[in-house]
């Protein structure tokens, strides 16, 4: 199937829409939306720390029972300074625990062993923890994904792509400015360039992501 299917929102039903929201902005997780739709509906979008998928809880938009969702789940790269951070934002975090039997956590929390996996396994180590309406959540430590569990994205040389379309938008404005201007300097020529550069990009399909380093700060990237 050639389309692209992105996983963007999960809904959580909460009983009580501020506090649920108080709560995940103390654990860092991005106030995105907050709207009134109407007397009855609001919606409230937070998104996980460097997260490509948000959650929305709020009023009039789930008929679940406040509190149902059982064991969202969460990855990080460091599953003690993930418990950590939690624990700062006043999650009530548990122990670093593993599974016993299978390597992964079973219904009910049975199956837990305490302290990471012995052989600190990619995928093995977990805690958990839940909002103030009871929903739970499992953060799972992934140091290094199983093959196929990412999608291929091609690399490119982002400083020839970059001179490509400078070349391709200076040509272009020469044009411009010769046709259209009738050989008169343009000195709009820097927006010019950046809407000639943007549909450029786009119809090569690039697009330019801004995503977290491992510091933590923003940074950018292009993916083919």
């Amino acid at each position: 199937m050639n389309i692209t299917l992105n996983l963007e929102v999960v809904i959580i039903p909460v009983g009580d829409v501020d506090r649920a929201k108080g709560f995940y902005e103390k654990l860092g997780f991005r106030l995105d939306a907050d709207f009134q739709l109407s007397p009855s509906v609001r919606v409230v979008q937070v998104t996980p720390p460097g997260s490509g998928t948000s959650i929305i809880f709020g009023t009039g938009i789930s008929a679940a029972a406040p509190g149902s969702i059982d064991s969202l789940m969460l990855v990080t790269s460091d599953i003690e300074a993930a418990r950590t951070g939690l624990l700062a934002g006043g999650a009530d975090v548990s122990d670093v625990f593993h599974g016993a039997e299978v390597g992964f956590p079973l219904a009910g929390g049975a199956g837990r062993a305490p302290g990471p996996d012995p052989d600190r396994a990619s995928y093995g180590s977990f805690v958990s923890f839940a909002d103030p309406d009871g929903n739970s959540w499992l953060v799972q430590e992934i140091t290094e994904r199983l093959p196929g569990r990412t999608w291929s994205t091609e690399q490119v040389d982002t400083g020839a792509v970059v001179l490509e379309l400078l070349e391709q938008a200076a040509a272009a404005h020469g044009r411009h400015e010769a046709d259209d201007l009738g050989g008169v300097y343009d000195e709009e020529w820097p927006a010019w360039y950046a809407a000639h550069m943007t549909r450029a990009l786009a119809d090569a399909g690039y697009a330019i992501i801004r995503a977290q380093n491992a510091s933590g700060e923003a940074s950018t990237r292009d993916d083919g």
